[in-house]
C-alpha cells in the first residue's frame, strides 16, 4: 500500500478544490476528514506525512486505540452515533479529539457535557446529526426536531460548542440533492432560532460517493474514507 493513500489523498484534495471553486467558495473553507475506519496506523501516518491533519473514526475502541500511537497535532473527529455510556471513554482516551459529528439526542449531549467538565478540557465542538433520508436504520433527529436539539446543546451544555449539523445520507454513500437541501434548510432554521450567522454553522455532508455535489451545495466538511484508503476491511464485528 506504500504511496497509494498519498496519491489518492492528492486526487481527492484536487477534486475538493475544484468543487469549492464551482460553489464560489475558497477551497480552504472546506475541511476534508480522512475516515480511517478499519485501517492501520501506518496508513494514517502516510496521509499525515502528506500533509493531512484531520482524521475520523466511527468506533470508540478503534479511535481510543489509534490516537495515542499517532502525532498529537492530529484533529480527530468521532463520526456517527455515540452511545452515551462511552462518552467519557472517548474523551479520556483521545485528548486531541476535535469534534463529535453525531450528537443525535439530549442524553448523549448531557453525557458529553459532563465528561468534558470532569476532565477539565476545553469545550468540545459538536455537530447535531440529522436524519435527512428518513431511514429507520439511520441515527439522527428528524429535521423537524433539529432546532430543539441544537438549542439544548447551545444553551444547556456549557462545555460543548454547537458548531453545526451533519447527515450520513443514503445507504450506498451517495445522496440525492434533497438530502443536502434538507440539511441546508435545517441550518437556516437553526441559525434563525439561535440568532447565529450561517457561516458560523457548519454543514457536514458528503462522503466518497457524493462529496463533490455536497460541496457544491454548501458542505463545509466532507468525510472521505474508501476513496483515500481503499475498501474497508472487517476482520470481526466491532462494538460501537
Amino acid at each position: 500500500m506504500e504511496g497509494v493513500a498519498v496519491a489518492a489523498l492528492r486526487s481527492v484534495m484536487l477534486r475538493v478544490r475544484q468543487a469549492a471553486e464551482r460553489s464560489g467558495r475558497r477551497p480552504e473553507l472546506v475541511r476534508v476528514v480522512a475516515v480511517s475506519k478499519t485501517k492501520p496506523g501506518s496508513l494514517i501516518r502516510e496521509a499525515y506525512d502528506a500533509g493531512n491533519r484531520c482524521f475520523g473514526e466511527n468506533y470508540v475502541q478503534e479511535i481510543v486505540d489509534k490516537a495515542p500511537q499517532l502525532p498529537e497535532d492530529i484533529e480527530w473527529h468521532f463520526i456517527g452515533h455515540l452511545q452515551s455510556n462511552k462518552a467519557k471513554t472517548l474523551l479520556s482516551g483521545v485528548r486531541n479529539l476535535a469534534m463529535v459529528e453525531g450528537v443525535d439526542n439530549e442524553k448523549v449531549a448531557n453525557y458529553l457535557d459532563r465528561a468534558v467538565s470532569s476532565l477539565g478540557r476545553n469545550p468540545l465542538k459538536v455537530l447535531v446529526q440529522v436524519n435527512t433520508s428518513g431511514e429507520v436504520s439511520k441515527s439522527g433527529v428528524e429535521p423537524s426536531n433539529c432546532v430543539e436539539l441544537a438549542k439544548h446543546v447551545k444553551l444547556r451544555c456549557p462545555n460543548l460548542e454547537f458548531s453545526g449539523l451533519m447527515t450520513i445520507g443514503m445507504p450506498n454513500y451517495t445522496s440525492t440533492p434533497e438530502n443536502f437541501r434538507t440539511l441546508s434548510n435545517c441550518r437556516a432554521e437553526v441559525c434563525q432560532a439561535l440568532r447565529m450567522a450561517e457561516e458560523q454553522c457548519e454543514l457536514s455532508m458528503g462522503m466518497s460517493g457524493d462529496f463533490e455535489q455536497a460541496i457544491e451545495m454548501g458542505s463545509t466538511n466532507v468525510r472521505i474514507g474508501s476513496t483515500i484508503f481503499g475498501p474497508r476491511e472487517y476482520p470481526k464485528k466491532q462494538p460501537n
